[in-house]
Protein backbone atom coordinates (compact mmCIF):
# COMPACT_ATOMS: atom_id res chain seq x y z
CA UNK A 1 0.00 0.00 0.00
CA UNK A 2 1.42 3.43 -0.91
CA UNK A 3 2.03 6.06 1.75
CA UNK A 4 -1.12 8.12 2.32
CA UNK A 5 -0.10 10.32 5.25
CA UNK A 6 3.16 11.91 6.36
CA UNK A 7 3.17 13.43 9.85
CA UNK A 8 5.85 15.80 11.07
CA UNK A 9 6.06 15.84 14.86
CA UNK A 10 7.07 18.83 16.94
CA UNK A 11 5.91 21.13 19.68
CA UNK A 12 3.93 24.29 18.99
CA UNK A 13 5.08 27.67 20.20
CA UNK A 14 7.92 30.08 19.62
CA UNK A 15 10.00 28.64 22.47
CA UNK A 16 10.35 25.35 20.53
CA UNK A 17 10.59 26.74 16.98
CA UNK A 18 14.37 26.46 16.70
CA UNK A 19 14.98 23.42 18.88
CA UNK A 20 15.67 19.81 17.89
CA UNK A 21 12.18 18.95 19.14
CA UNK A 22 10.80 20.43 15.92
CA UNK A 23 12.91 18.49 13.42
CA UNK A 24 9.72 16.74 12.25
CA UNK A 25 8.10 20.10 11.50
CA UNK A 26 11.17 21.22 9.56
CA UNK A 27 11.15 18.06 7.45
CA UNK A 28 7.43 18.29 6.73
CA UNK A 29 7.78 21.99 5.81
CA UNK A 30 10.48 21.03 3.27
CA UNK A 31 8.34 18.22 1.84
CA UNK A 32 5.32 20.53 1.55
CA UNK A 33 7.42 23.17 -0.20
CA UNK A 34 8.95 20.64 -2.61
CA UNK A 35 5.49 19.32 -3.47
CA UNK A 36 3.95 22.80 -3.79
CA UNK A 37 1.42 21.92 -1.10
CA UNK A 38 1.12 24.78 1.40
CA UNK A 39 0.11 23.82 4.92
CA UNK A 40 -3.00 25.49 6.31
CA UNK A 41 -4.75 25.48 9.66
CA UNK A 42 -7.30 22.70 10.02
CA UNK A 43 -9.13 23.04 13.32
CA UNK A 44 -10.90 19.68 12.92
CA UNK A 45 -7.52 17.93 12.96
CA UNK A 46 -5.84 20.25 15.48
CA UNK A 47 -2.97 20.93 13.11
CA UNK A 48 -1.58 22.30 9.88
CA UNK A 49 -2.50 20.17 6.88
CA UNK A 50 -2.01 19.95 3.15
CA UNK A 51 -3.36 17.54 0.59
CA UNK A 52 -1.61 16.81 -2.65
CA UNK A 53 -1.52 14.08 -5.26
CA UNK A 54 1.44 11.92 -6.27
CA UNK A 55 1.10 9.56 -9.23
CA UNK A 56 -2.67 10.00 -9.08
CA UNK A 57 -2.90 9.05 -5.40
CA UNK A 58 -3.81 11.41 -2.56
CA UNK A 59 -1.18 12.25 0.02
CA UNK A 60 -1.91 14.17 3.23
CA UNK A 61 0.73 16.11 5.14
CA UNK A 62 0.08 16.92 8.79
CA UNK A 63 1.81 18.92 11.51
CA UNK A 64 -0.14 18.40 14.73
CA UNK A 65 -0.37 21.61 16.74
CA UNK A 66 -0.58 19.69 19.98
CA UNK A 67 2.43 18.83 22.08
CA UNK A 68 4.16 15.65 20.96
CA UNK A 69 2.66 13.50 23.70
CA UNK A 70 -0.83 14.43 22.44
CA UNK A 71 -0.11 14.29 18.69
CA UNK A 72 -2.09 11.06 18.36
CA UNK A 73 -5.31 13.04 18.80
CA UNK A 74 -4.56 15.05 15.66
CA UNK A 75 -3.31 12.10 13.62
CA UNK A 76 -6.22 9.85 14.63
CA UNK A 77 -8.82 12.48 13.74
CA UNK A 78 -7.42 12.95 10.23
CA UNK A 79 -6.83 9.22 9.66
CA UNK A 80 -10.36 8.32 10.78
CA UNK A 81 -12.00 10.96 8.61
CA UNK A 82 -10.08 10.03 5.46
CA UNK A 83 -10.10 6.28 6.27
CA UNK A 84 -6.30 6.00 6.27
CA UNK A 85 -5.26 2.68 7.84
CA UNK A 86 -2.51 2.70 10.48
CA UNK A 87 -0.19 0.54 8.41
Amino acid sequence: MPIQLIVGLGNPGAEYAHTRHNAGFWLLDAIAQDLGAPLRVEKNYRGLMARTTIEGRPLWLLEPQTFMNASGQSVAALARFFKIPPQ
